[in-house]
C-alpha cells in the first residue's frame, strides 16, 4: 500500500498525450488552447470614443470658448471628420473613431443642442476624456492568449477580434466509464430488496461532461469471460478506462487479475486513505490507462476529484490550479493509519477566513451528503486528533458539479 503523495507523482507521471485538432472558433468554447494567439493589429486599433457626445479641441475649451458649431455626425465605423477651425466640433458616438484634429470627448449630459450649436454646460473638462487610446490595451503582435487556457467566452472574444477563424485546440482523451457488479441493475428498472440502481458511471459521465469530455458508460456482470471481453475491446478504443468496483478482496472482484491477464501494467494497488483505499492505476503498452476504483459512491466521487480530474488537466497541459485550504470548524478524531478525505460544507466568516464544517455521514457507501458538501478536506494520516482552527487543504467538489 503506497501513500497518497506516492499515488498522487505515479499519476502525473504517467500523463496522456492524445494529440491536437483545429476547429472552428464557434465550435472552441469549452475546449483547451493548444496555440499561442496574438494580436494581428493594435488593439483597440484606433482613438475609440467611449461615450455619446461631441468631439473638440481642448485647447479651443481652454481658450475660453464653450458653444461649437457641430461640423458632422459621425458614428461608429464613419471614417473621421477633421475640423478646420477651433469652434468646430463632430458629434460622435460611442465606438466610433477620433478625428485627428480633435482630442478630447465631452458626453451629452454635459452639453446642450441648438440649432447645430453645442454648447458647453460644465468647466470639469478633462484634456483626452472619454477617449480608449489605440493600443491602450495590446499592440500588434502581443499574446493575448496561451496553451493551456481554457477557451472561454472571452477567449472566444480575443480570437474573433484578431481575425482567427479556425483555433487549434487539444484533443480530449476517449473515455469509457464501466461499473461491474450483478448487484446493479439499470436506473430504469426496480432493484430487487437486495440490488441497488447503477448511479456511479452516470456520476461520472456527468462529472467529465463539465470537463468537456463525452464519456461512453457501459456495465459488466460479475463473470470473468464478460469482463475479460469487455476490457480487451475497451483498451484499444479508448485512451482512458475508468472502473467502478470490482477491485477489493471479495471472491467476484475479478478486474485487478483480469486486467493483469491483459498484459496492463499494475502500477499501484491500495492507497493510504479513506475512502478509496482499494484504488488501482495502470498502464496498457497500447497506450491505454486504467483508473479502477472501488464501488463505494463517496470513494468514486473523491477518486476522481483527488486523482483523475488533476491527471486529465495535466494530460491536456492546462497549468496547475493553486491549492485551496480552509480552517478545521470543530475538534475531530479519526484513528486510522490513514489519509482522511472529509466531506466539508465550506462557510467565510466575517474575518474573510474559508471555515470547513464536518458532515456527519455513514461512510463511503453513503453518498447522500455529496449534494450537501463543498468540498474534501484532506487529514494527514499520521495525525489522529485534528483540532479547531487548524488549516488542512480541501478539495472542492464544485470543480466537480
Amino acid at each position: 500500500m503506497i501513500t497518497v503523495a506516492e499515488a498522487e507523482e505515479i499519476i502525473q507521471d504517467n500523463k496522456g498525450d492524445f494529440g491536437k485538432e483545429i476547429v472552428l472558433f464557434n465550435q472552441a468554447a469549452g475546449r483547451i488552447l493548444a496555440e499561442t494567439i496574438k494580436t494581428d493589429r493594435d488593439l483597440p486599433p484606433y482613438n475609440r470614443i467611449t461615450v455619446d457626445g461631441i468631439a473638440v479641441s481642448y485647447q479651443a475649451f481652454a481658450s475660453g470658448i464653450r458653444s461649437f458649431r457641430i461640423k458632422a455626425t459621425q458614428a461608429a465605423g464613419d471614417e473621421p471628420v477633421d475640423t478646420e477651425a477651433p469652434d468646430e466640433c463632430i458629434e460622435v458616438m460611442t465606438g466610433a473613431a477620433l478625428p485627428a484634429t480633435l482630442d478630447t470627448v465631452i458626453r451629452y449630459e454635459d452639453i446642450e443642442i441648438k440649432d447645430g450649436i453645442a454648447t458647453i454646460l460644465t468647466d470639469n473638462i478633462t484634456q483626452g476624456e472619454s477617449i480608449h487610446y489605440k493600443g491602450a490595451d495590446r499592440k500588434e503582435g502581443d499574446v493575448v492568449a496561451i496553451p493551456g487556457q481554457v477557451i472561454s467566452p472571452a477567449v472566444i472574444s480575443l480570437i474573433t477580434s484578431v481575425g482567427e477563424t479556425e483555433v487549434r485546440v487539444k484533443k480530449t482523451p476517449r473515455v469509457v466509464v464501466i461499473s461491474s457488479g450483478d448487484e446493479l441493475v439499470p436506473v430504469d428498472k426496480t432493484p430487487t430488496e437486495y440490488q441497488v440502481r447503477q448511479s456511479n458511471s452516470f456520476t461520472v459521465q456527468a462529472a467529465l461532461k463539465l470537463q468537456g469530455v463525452n464519456a461512453d458508460v457501459l456495465h459488466v456482470p460479475d463473470d470473468v469471460e464478460k469482463i475479460t471481453g469487455h476490457l480487451q475491446q475497451c483498451l484499444h478504443a479508448y485512451d482512458a478506462i475508468i472502473l467502478t468496483g470490482g477491485i477489493s478482496m471479495g471472491k467476484f472482484d475479478y478486474i485487478p487479475q483480469v486486467l493483469k491477464n491483459l498484459e496492463v501494467e499494475q502500477l499501484f494497488h491500495k492507497v493510504q486513505q479513506r475512502p478509496g483505499k482499494p484504488f488501482w492505476f495502470g498502464r496498457h503498452e497500447g497506450g491505454s490507462f486504467v483508473f479502477a476504483f472501488p464501488g463505494n459512491p463517496v470513494a468514486v466521487f473523491l477518486c476522481m476529484q483527488r486523482y483523475f480530474l488533476p491527471w486529465l488537466h495535466t494530460s491536456m497541459d492546462m497549468p496547475e490550479k493553486p491549492p485551496v485550504y480552509a480552517m478545521l470548524d470543530n475538534d475531530l478524531e479519526f484513528k486510522p493509519d490513514l489519509q482522511y478525505f472529509l466531506q466539508v460544507k465550506l462557510l467565510v466568516n466575517e474575518q474573510a477566513q474559508v471555515t470547513a464544517i464536518p458532515l456527519n455521514g455513514n461512510g463511503s457507501g453513503d453518498f447522500s451528503n455529496l449534494a450537501d458538501a463543498d468540498a474534501f478536506m484532506e487529514l494527514p494520516a499520521e495525525k489522529t486528533l485534528f483540532k479547531k482552527g487548524e488549516v488542512y487543504r480541501v478539495y472542492l467538489i464544485s470543480s466537480i458539479t
